[in-house]
Formats: C-alpha cells, structure tokens, sequence
C-alpha cells in the first residue's frame, strides 16, 4: 500500500469531493482521481461510490478509512519524535491570519522564527476571521490567528495577545468632535459622525458591534458611511476626511506616531480585545507546535501576552 496514495484517501474521504481534495493537498484533480484508482486496484475493491455531486466511502472504504486515521497518526507522532531527536525542525507551515493579525502582529514574529528555524517553510494566507475558520476546518491551514473571542469547541483555542481598538479621526478635522480637544468620543457623537468599518463577518467588526450591544447600544444605528476589506484602505479613507474609524491601536502606530490620524476613546465604552490562536491539535505538525510555543513565549516576554 502506497502511503501517498493513503493520505490522499484519507483527505478525500473526510472532504467526500475530489476538486476540495486536491486543492487541499496542491494537486491536480486528475491525480487525485489517479492515485485514488491505483490505491483501489492494489487492494483490488472499490472504496469510494461516486455520483455526479459528491463521493461516499463503500464498506470496504470505511473499514480503510478507521485505519488510515490511526496509521496518518502513528506516522506524524513517529516525525516529530525523530525531528526532536535529530534537532531539525522542517517542513510546511500554512498559517491563515485575519488581517490585523496577518499585516501587523505576525510578520515580525515569523521573521526571528524563521532565523531559528531556517528549514520551515512557511506560508501566511491573510482572510477575515470566518474565512479562516472554514479554512481551518476542510485542512487548508494549520494554524488560525483571529481577533474573534467566538468559542470553537471543535478546536484548540488559546489566547496569546491582548488589543486595544481606538476610535481614529483625521489629525486635522474640522468637525464638532474635535472642537473641544480631548481624547473622548461621546456615545452620542459616535453615532452621529459618518464611519468607516471592516466588512461583516470581520474580528473587528464583530468585537465592535458586542461590545455597543453590551452597553446597551444599536450598532445598526452607526452612521456607516463606507465598508472596506483592508485595513490600509480605511486608514487612508479616515486621512481624506471621509469620516471616523475604529480599528486596532497596533495597526496606527505610524499614522499616530506621524500625526496623520488622532486617537480617541469611547466615553463609558472600554474596547480591549484578545487575539487568539486555534488549531486542531490531532493535527498540528511539528513546525507547527513549535511555532505556538515560540509565539507564545514571544509576546509574554515582550508584551505581557493575554491571560486565558
């Protein structure tokens, strides 16, 4: 039995759609289709039923399917005490991160890892916070990194960074906020200037609207005078005067630090947040494992990290 072939059933059987399988596992579909029909013709039964829309496992699958789980198992637990034992840490790292996370946390981070472990590849894939979970779950990332605080009990979840949103206005505006000069936004006024937010379905948007829910508050009531998918984009619409935003104090460090843009803070209306790593841990390789522990140490060394 062709331990490729294996793993390509195993993926296939869990996804039951051939295109999602080889797009996990960065093959054509054809040879997904290929490898499929030789792993059947060596064990000489057929293990899938296919139909026009989807693929089930035939008995002779599902038998396959209980043991090749346990064999996949077996074999990752087999390299990372052998890597361990070696001392060389290698292989493929896919990360999906959600664009706060992914522009402006992480790519330092994976920088002095990559110096410690040369021999990682690793790939970052930036999506909003329900992209990435999706992603997470079909196996086309290995590690999640999200400012969302939703539980996912199918999954690890951990929390290694505490953040701080900020209401963010152009340095020089001539509107009524900003006539009396003090750090503070009223409740009142938050809802009367135009804003800009993050799309639905992002971290930020969705810590923002719990958090005015919590106090009361109707998001569907904001001013929502723009949505936008990137922060640099908001960042750059607040700057022309378009209107106000709220957004991670970590992502306008520059901006602040060049009087570009101004922060203020809600009155009455804390907005910390955490951001958090998941991961499915039966499934976590040893780049990986090694990366948590290395992010983890970082920023409680560092920043102080976020207490569970």
């Amino acid at each position: 039995m062709n331990f490729e072939h294996l793993k390509v059933f195993y993926t296939a059987a869990k996804q039951k759609n051939f295109s999602k399988t080889a797009k996990i596992l960065h093959l054509s579909q054809p040879s997904v289709s290929s490898q499929i029909q030789q792993l059947e013709e060596s064990l000489n039964v057929k293990l899938f039923k296919r139909t026009t829309k989807k693929i089930d496992l035939t008995q002779a699958g599902e038998i396959l399917f209980q043991s090749a789980e346990k064999i996949l198992n077996l074999v990752s637990q087999t390299e990372r005490e052998i890597a361990q034992f070696s001392g060389s840490i290698h292989g493929e790292l896919i990360i999906g991160a959600s664009v706060t996370i992914g522009e402006h946390i992480l790519p330092y981070v994976l920088g002095l890892y990559k110096k410690q472990y040369p021999n990682v590849q690793i790939i970052m894939k930036i999506y909003n916070s329900e992209q990435i979970i999706k992603k997470l779950s079909n196996g086309e990332i290995q590690l999640a990194f999200i400012q969302s605080d939703i539980s996912y009990p199918q999954f690890c979840q951990r929390p290694f960074l505490e953040d701080e949103l900020v209401v963010i206005t152009p340095y020089e505006w001539s509107h009524s906020i900003l006539n009396d000069k003090n750090y503070f936004i009223s409740q009142k006024e938050l809802f009367s200037a135009p804003i800009i937010l993050r799309e639905s379905g992002s971290g930020t948007r969705r810590v923002i609207e719990e958090q005015l829910k919590r106090n009361n508050l109707d998001p569907d009531q904001l001013n929502i005078v723009l949505e936008l998918e990137n922060t640099e984009s908001i960042k750059s619409a607040v700057e022309s005067g378009m209107g106000i935003s709220i957004i991670s104090k970590v992502a306008v460090l520059k901006e602040l630090r060049l009087k570009t843009l101004r922060q203020l803070s809600i009155q009455g209306i804390p907005l910390k947040r955490k951001f958090f790593t998941i991961y499915d841990d039966k499934k976590l390789t040893l780049p990986g494992e090694t990366f948590l522990s290395f992010i983890y140490s970082y920023y409680k060394e560092n920043l102080g990290g976020a207490k569970p």
